[in-house]
């Protein structure tokens, strides 16, 4: 048996009237006429099929001044409204109208503007996700407005009304006889042709039909021709009848999934996976966009590939492509290195991305893109070093909210400032190519190829290649436990009828085994969907030189079923328990990880029981805990939960240090908005004045940094970001904005109390790299009381380093009761002061907030006076500045009688006034000031150190 799809190639194009989904009068409508649009729902996409309340369009106008067909212009209503106007009449079971009295008057076209389409949609009323009657892709429909000039139409097969019209879907034997119509807007000659041949002709007529019959297999075109005596005009069909099976011809020796370029860059061979499908045949760029007969490709013995060998290309040239599989079904290249979509390209700027291929006229759905004789990027770095993954200290940022200009150039251009943050890996969220353009990324549809949206796969590599030479790693968050609709594995094994994956997908469950899953399900335990697996880490790993991949919802790699038949009521305790298949599972991947590239990463956010994530840590893998609300309700200085010991991986009874500890990530509260809003308070110390939030910022990055393992940070985190994970467009914080863009704020750069939050985190995780150090930090041995409001951790190396970090969260004053590890001279790391330890147990006093990191080796090389750790109880202000002469940065000592704004400002000998050096609150007593000396000359200057209440002047001399 033979069959065929109808394409259309629209010569004048235009939108049938009799088309069943839409239906309209006049038949040709100008832009002065009153319109009817009559919709029927048990046609298309049925999104109002069996609806019985009100229906409102959404309506709008293409015109001249468009720059897409999704250029809607002058839409009168809003989206989701009950606005009267819009309000659609009823016209039967499932069909609404609606009527648009002269299209320039109810769009207001501005002088000069013409009307080409009229776009609209019938959709429920009140809502914002509102159910909408679309075509039966969901894309948009459109009525031609027509103007005074002789038209032609074929009207018959049906056809959908898109911007660029196709048939409705359907397939026809070989030797079935079947209908044509065309309708003319003026009495003209007409001719129907089939293959060239008239089949009927009348005059002065404006409707003509006509019969024929598909008699062979390969190219046949249906032609209408109108003449009215002073012009004529054409529509034309192009019909390709395909064969029942693509020709069974075994796969060539050494080619594989997606695209083969072969030597010589004139020649590439496709190969498509898609078992038990019966053929397939290519369009593109290089026939035109039309099938025929030379683009059927063969299929293997096996019946499980199809493949095609392309030639001759044109060296260097981009080739857009599409397969057609089982007549219908129409994808593009699921190993596609760049895809080309009709949605989103076109709000992707040149600037962005140069020279980008626009997307074919005419065509609809994701194209694939080819090239021959690409140019090789040249590494600079072709043996890059990873950090031990035990000291990784990760910074994890999203692109689109990092830079505002979206893209791999700017943040090249930033990578000095992550380097002198001191961190030794990025982690980008994730950028192969999502739906959408504004999205976090885990609604991915193509693997293989990176998002436009952020640039170029040159520029990518240049960002890769830059962070290498400054020795910093690039992870790359990838989401494979499921994809979105858009992506051809899910399309080409589809079941229309429940809305969901076919079972017999070979990557994707028909419903999810587990909780909390979004997108399609994919089938870890699926041969293909392990090929596929290797196929993407082996191409990321090897043609972009990344160095791992933080694998979102890990715990979803699993067939074991927690939910009910349908993918609902989900156990989420069954799911986190010890699974055996899924522990299998990932072992496999990490070892299929290590045989592309030996030392890459593999970090899961996995969260299940911990018999589970031990063994996974031990076999090699790196795994996210998540301490944000421990660490918030710290401090926010609230009892409840302030624990954060569970970040330390040995309290897990862990034995390598595999722990990804977190304040905070993408998916976490900010710590200082939380701060800021919700802080606990005493007396006049209130966690709520943003500089005590700001501050409290430093207080619990003291005690992160400090635990020995792989820690990661959120971006604009080191600078104490205070927006809520939920902050709206408009400023305001609503659930629903939890995927909007954020403010970018590198102006906090600017905010002495922010600046200092990234100096202190700076200064942590130098320490944590100090070669005095760096041991401790990966297997030192640790001690620590974190549960009350005073914390402490000791962590000492086998060549007797040892550092103590102290701190009260509380929000009132404590004394602190702490052994230092030796007696002797202890080192206040950030004051920059020194310490002197009796051996045995201490008291130390501290204010709410106040924290010190204490190191027992002078990796400062400090020459400075101790500052007594007695608490100032006296009623005067007292300043000293030490060293004095300093040759460098120096601190101030202030002995504060109460709780104050203090500005610390620098004037010459005769009074001038120089710099404030610093300006923030400070608690009652005695507090050490790290002060920049900045490019300050050599001389004498004074220091005037002014409170609320009261004014002193010292004397400091720069050498």
């Amino acid at each position: 048996m033979k069959r065929m799809l109808l394409l259309l190639v629209a010569t004048t194009a235009c939108i049938f009237a009799n088309s069943q989904l839409l239906t309209w009068s006049p038949a040709f409508p100008k832009d002065n006429d009153n319109i009817t649009i009559t919709v029927d729902a048990a046609k298309g996409n049925r999104g109002l099929m069996g609806f019985a309340g009100n229906v409102y369009v959404h309506v709008g106008a293409i015109t001249n001044l468009s720059s897409s067909p999704g250029d809607w212009k002058h839409a009168p209503f809003t989206w989701g409204s009950t606005e009267v106007a819009a309000l659609a009449t009823s016209s039967g079971t499932n069909k609404w109208s609606f009527t648009i009295n002269n299209p320039q008057s109810f769009f207001n076209l501005s002088a000069g503007e013409e009307i080409k389409y009229i776009a609209i949609l019938f959709r429920q009323g009140n809502c914002t996700n509102c159910a909408a009657q679309r075509n039966a892709d969901g894309s948009d429909m459109y009525v031609p407005v027509y103007t005074n000039a002789l038209s032609v139409r074929i009207d018959q097969p049906a056809s959908e009304p898109k911007y660029v019209r196709v048939p409705e879907q359907q397939s026809w034997t070989v030797g079935t006889a079947f209908s044509i119509t065309a309708n003319a807007s003026k009495l003209s000659a007409m001719k129907l042709y089939h293959n060239g041949t008239v089949i009927a002709s009348q005059t002065n007529t404006q409707a003509l039909s006509g019969n024929s019959t598909v008699t062979a297999i390969g190219n046949q075109q249906i032609v209408a021709e109108a003449n009215d005596g002073t012009t004529t005009k054409y529509d034309t069909l192009n019909i390709f009848v395909s064969p029942a099976s693509s020709p069974v011809v075994a796969l060539p020796a050494g080619v594989r999934d997606g695209i083969n370029y072969e030597p010589g860059d004139t020649s590439v061979t496709l190969v498509l996976r898609a078992p038990g499908k019966n053929k397939a045949t290519i369009i593109g760029d290089f026939n035109s966009w039309t099938q025929n007969a030379n683009f059927i490709m063969n299929k293997t013995p096996d019946g499980k590939f199809f493949w095609l060998r392309l030639h001759p290309l044109t060296a260097g040239t981009e080739y857009g492509y599409q397969y057609i599989v089982d007549d219908t079904i129409k994808i593009a290249d699921p190993y596609a290195e760049k895809i080309l979509d009709p949605s989103n390209d076109q709000f992707i700027t040149s600037t962005t991305y140069p020279n980008l291929k626009p997307y074919p006229a005419g065509q609809t759905g994701i194209v694939s893109v080819l090239k021959t004789a690409e140019s090789a990027y040249n590494w600079t770095v072709n043996n890059f070093t990873r950090p031990d993954k035990r000291s990784l200290v990760i910074y994890e940022l999203l692109v689109r909210d990092f830079v505002a200009a979206h893209d791999w150039k700017t943040i090249t251009d930033s990578l000095n400032y992550l380097k002198k943050l001191g961190i030794n890996a990025i982690e980008i969220m994730p950028f192969n190519e999502f739906e959408g353009n504004l999205s976090w990324g885990y609604n991915p549809d193509f693997y293989f190829a990176p998002d436009k949206y952020y640039g170029t796969k040159t520029s990518l590599k240049t960002f890769i290649d830059s962070c290498h030479r400054k020795g910093i790693a690039v992870i790359m968050d990838i989401a494979l436990n499921h994809s979105f609709g858009s992506s051809p594995m899910v399309q080409l094994y589809w079941d229309a009828v429940n809305n969901r994956p076919a079972t017999n997908n070979p990557w994707f469950n028909p419903v999810p085994k587990h909780a909390f899953n979004v997108g399609y399900d994919m089938n870890h335990e699926s041969a293909d969907t392990k090929y596929y697996f290797g196929r993407i880490v082996e191409h990321w790993l090897q043609q972009y030189k990344i160095d791992g991949f933080r694998f979102d919802l890990s715990k979803g790699f699993t067939q074991t079923q927690t939910c009910d038949n349908s993918g609902n009521s989900c156990n989420v305790g069954a799911w986190s328990n010890a699974d055996a298949s899924r522990i299998a599972i990932w072992k496999a991947y990490y070892d299929t990880l290590q045989n592309k590239s030996a030392g890459s990463y593999a970090i899961l956010e996995h969260f299940a029981d911990n018999v589970e994530e031990k063994q996974l840590a031990d076999y090699g893998m790196l795994l996210w805990g998540n301490l944000n609300y421990n660490y918030n309700q710290a401090t926010m200085g609230y009892s409840t939960d302030w624990d954060f010991s569970n970040g330390i991986y040995s309290v897990r009874s862990w034995t390598k240090p595999h722990l990804v500890t977190y304040m905070e990530s993408h998916d976490e509260e900010r710590i200082v908005y939380k701060n800021i809003n919700f802080g606990n308070s005493s007396g006049s110390y209130n966690v709520k004045d943003s500089t005590t939030a700001l501050k409290r910022m430093e207080l619990g990055a003291a005690f992160f940094f400090t635990i020995p393992g792989p820690k990661m940070i959120w971006q604009f985190g080191e600078l104490g970001y205070n927006y809520s994970i939920n902050t709206c467009g408009n400023g305001s914080v609503d659930n629903n904005c939890r995927l909007s863009s954020k403010p970018i704020r590198w102006d906090y750069l600017n905010d002495a109390r922010r600046k200092s939050i990234y100096n202190t985190y700076s200064s942590l995780i130098n320490l944590r790299f100090h070669p005095s150090y760096k041991d401790a930090f990966i297997t030192g041995t640790i001690e620590r009381s974190l549960n009350g409001g005073v914390k402490w951790i000791k962590l000492s190396s086998g060549d007797s380093s040892h550092l103590l970090v102290v701190g009260n969260f509380d929000v009132t004053p404590q004394n602190a009761n702490v052994t230092f590890q030796t007696s002797g001279t202890w080192y206040d790391y950030l004051n920059n002061v020194t310490f002197a330890s009796a051996g045995g147990a201490q008291a130390i006093s501290l204010q709410p907030g106040e924290f010190h990191v204490y190191v027992n080796r002078n990796i400062n090389n400090l020459s400075v006076t101790p500052v007594s750790n007695i608490p100032w109880n006296g009623t005067d202000l007292q300043a000293k500045a030490y060293p004095n002469p300093t040759p460098s940065d120096f601190t101030v000592e202030l002995n504060l009688p109460q709780s104050s704004k203090v500005q610390v400002d620098l004037y010459s000998v005769s009074g001038q006034y120089i710099a404030t050096l610093h300006n923030g609150f400070l608690i009652k007593g005695t507090h050490p000031l790290a002060l920049n000396r900045k490019a300050i000359s050599k001389g004498s200057y004074y220091l005037k150190i002014t409170t609320k209440t009261t004014t002193k002047t010292i004397q400091v001399t720069f050498q």
